[in-house]
């Protein structure tokens, strides 16, 4: 499939990689599905982000080479060279900041990706307001997105794709993970429904009970398998909210 190139227009500013040259794009798009390529690359040019397009990981091998784009987004899984290995490659002969997007049947290459040196792991349908602010993160050599979160007795390392509840392991899947991770961002403050599936989905209205399903899922491995002092709690007519309390700390003893 020949990738495509799509200008946004003349006026619009670039902010992620110095001066406008009008050949390099701020960020290369590997996504295999053409239906959710088209979204986001409607959503990042809409952002002021000049964005190339193409669609497995060979193609973003040879339009890394040719284009040397500032920054390179991949959708897990990638078909004929996975995401792991187009990030090992781009960081050898191309190195530019790479983030690997993915749902739930893309997690372990992600998860790879990741350890191959991709600088973040976000949700796929991809959100502009969180890979934005990565962008940026990426051109100044830092990404605070990818500093280890600890709430309470959890501690969470995004980049790692881990998390631990008083040192034990618990193991999430990815829409799980990026749920918790969205709360421990944001403890002890109220996040309604719409917020939530937005973030987590792209959507305003997932499945019926989607939502209302992980969170209970993620508040049952917190409470049953990590023994947490934290709870999810379910705030009536608006929304969900991580609590965890002043007393609650890693070496805490547990009290369920």
């Amino acid at each position: 499939m020949t990738p495509e190139a799509h200008p946004p227009p003349a006026t619009a500013a670039s902010g992620f990689g110095g001066p406008d040259d009008g050949k390099s794009p701020d960020l290369l798009l590997v996504e295999p599905d053409g239906e959710l390529a088209a979204k986001a690359l409607a959503r990042f040019e809409g952002a002021g982000i000049r964005t190339h397009v193409c669609h497995d990981g060979a193609e973003a091998l040879l339009q890394a080479g040719a284009l040397h784009p500032r920054a390179v987004l991949l959708g897990a899984p990638l078909p004929v060279v996975d995401a792991a290995r187009v990030t090992e490659l781009i960081a050898r002969f191309h190195p530019v900041p790479v983030l690997v997007g993915a749902g739930p049947e893309g997690a372990a290459e992600a998860t790879a990706a990741v350890a191959a040196g991709a600088i973040a792991f976000v949700a796929r349908p991809y959100r502009i307001e969180e890979i934005a602010p990565l962008l940026r993160a990426g051109r100044h050599g830092g990404d605070s997105s990818a500093v280890p979160l600890k709430v309470g007795d959890i501690e969470l390392d995004p980049a790692g794709f881990h998390v631990y509840v008083r040192g034990r392991s618990l193991q999430l899947p990815v829409r799980e993970f990026l749920l918790l991770r969205y709360f421990m961002e944001r403890p002890n403050k109220v996040i309604s429904r719409t917020e939530l599936t937005q973030a987590l989905w792209g959507t305003d209205t997932p499945e019926s009970n989607t939502l209302t399903v992980h969170v209970r899922r993620v508040r049952t491995k917190l409470k049953e398998e990590g023994e947490s002092c934290c709870t999810i709690d379910a705030i009536r007519g608006m929304g969900y909210r991580l609590e965890c309390g002043t007393g609650c700390s890693p070496k805490t003893t547990s009290t369920a």
